[in-house]
């Protein structure tokens, strides 16, 4: 029998990933060993609204991880050039379901008429059965409403059966070594604070989530297949790496720019400052579509000169999804740049910087330790709201075809293959409703969680 192994694939953009989680993790390290930080992100987190939208960014954070861990097969010793990631094989069931052609969400029959041919030798115009969407179906014109409101019935069971154990769990967990403390599971919940209700509330929601996908992925196609009949679901779940690599990485890239280059003209000012502002002011004069248009004409010449490189369909995507990122990045800072040498200018007046100065301090430490810490409130709040933009941005440009590569999975991707869906009648609208509602979920997430942000660093909203 053949052999059949594994081989972890770090691609480019994994690299970044996985460090920008460590730089995450090392934060929230720092933040539990400073109190004064760690009471001001408790108050984050106090509001009901920014624990939900946490969950829901963990969540696709979580997807993008999945998606990030790529692999591939070795059979007899010879390297295989099909990559493929966790995610793709906990989805194998689904994107392995390949129709013929378009099918509406939860259908068992096509979207398309075909000519078929009858048993009496009769040829006739309908709508052919799915090989894989209610194919378990025997007669679908008497179990397709049973069988979906049994299958709803089950998702209400599992979920809330799923989210009662981890409730109990927490609940016996956290009083167990309080006896005295003891108290029952009512007033327990009675008592619990509105965010602590709220996080519950919306572990039920994602557990409904799960089993809702549990149960119906493998029978139906949930939101339907495209064209040449690929689950639109599966194309939706791998577009959400594509959406937080153009925002996570891209504002990694411009935040070392916008920091270092507006603290910099804001404190020391004189010529430096004017050297700094006509650099930022004559980038930005330049239109960045032209710019990414240009870097990605340059990277396809490379990729063809070095075709025997990257010969794996996911290498180059990865390649221009990560010149992509650069591109953006280094025309994206400029915003960010002016915002900080604007604080900065305020911030090299105030009293404390003052006495800084005058008890001996150098430079670099009033910078480092009375500058860039007040500024941080104003970083995070343009870092998450660019954020937003850069998702929507990355839909914008695939959409005129000089965004991510065609053979990935993207938002931008899935409405400019929809656009000609839309002339159809009847209407395809799935695969750009998919897509519209995944980037609304993410970008809604990340817009409240940035006003909660600024709530609580900001010193002058921070009652």
């Amino acid at each position: 029998m053949p052999s059949v192994s594994m081989q972890i694939v770090i691609l480019k953009t994994d690299f970044l990933f996985f460090l920008l989680l460590a730089g995450i993790f090392l934060y929230s390290l720092f933040v539990f060993k400073d109190k004064q930080l760690l009471d001001v992100w408790r108050q984050v987190f106090r509001k009901p609204f920014a624990i939900a939208s946490g969950m829901v960014l963990c969540f696709y954070l979580a997807v993008c991880l999945l998606d990030s861990i790529h692999f591939k097969n070795l059979e007899n010793n010879k390297k295989s050039q099909e990559i493929t990631s966790v995610l793709d094989y906990l989805f194998e069931p689904i994107s392995k379901q390949v129709e013929t052609t378009y099918s509406a969400p939860f259908a068992y029959s096509s979207f398309v008429k075909e000519t078929l041919l009858n048993d009496d030798g009769s040829i006739a115009r309908e709508f052919p059965r799915l090989k894989f969407g209610g194919a378990h179906l025997i007669d679908p014109e008497i179990d397709y409403w049973p069988d979906i409101w049994i299958s709803l019935i089950c998702i209400l069971c599992m979920g809330f059966i799923f989210w009662l154990v981890l409730l109990f769990t927490y609940y016996f967990f956290s009083y167990r070594s309080k006896p005295e403390s003891v108290m029952s599971f009512v007033s327990f919940v009675r008592i619990s604070s509105i965010s602590f209700r709220v996080f519950w509330v919306a572990l039920l929601g994602f557990c409904l989530l799960f089993s809702f996908l549990f149960v119906f992925a493998g029978h139906y196609h949930i939101l339907g297949t495209d064209k040449v009949g690929n689950d639109v679901l599966y194309q939706s779940f791998k577009s959400i790496r594509t959406g937080v690599l153009i925002g996570t990485l891209t504002t990694l890239l411009a935040l070392p720019f916008a920091l270092i280059f507006g603290v910099t003209a804001g404190y020391f000012g004189g010529w430096i400052d004017d050297v700094i502002q006509f650099l930022y002011t004559t980038l930005s004069s330049i239109p960045g579509v032209l710019l990414i248009a240009a870097a990605a004409l340059m990277l396809e010449i490379y990729m063809s000169k070095h075709s025997d490189i990257y010969m794996s369909v996911v290498a180059r995507a990865d390649l221009r999804l990560l010149a992509l990122c650069m591109i953006i990045g280094i025309t994206s800072w400029t915003t960010l740049c002016r915002y900080v040498r604007a604080e900065t200018l305020k911030l090299r007046e105030m009293d404390f910087v003052a006495a800084a100065t005058a008890l001996g301090a150098s430079k670099l430490r009033v910078l480092f330790r009375h500058v860039t810490p007040n500024l941080m409130h104003l970083v995070m709040i343009t870092l998450v709201l660019d954020f937003s933009g850069l998702v929507l941005a990355e839909a914008a440009l695939s959409y005129i075809d000089i965004g991510v590569d065609p053979s990935m999975e993207s938002w931008g991707n899935m409405i400019n293959s929809a656009r000609l869906e839309l002339a159809r009648e009847p209407v395809v609208w799935w695969s750009l409703g998919s897509a519209f509602f995944f980037m609304l979920f993410l970008v809604l997430a990340a817009n409240i969680f940035a006003d909660s942000t600024r709530d609580a660093f900001d010193p002058k909203t921070n009652d």
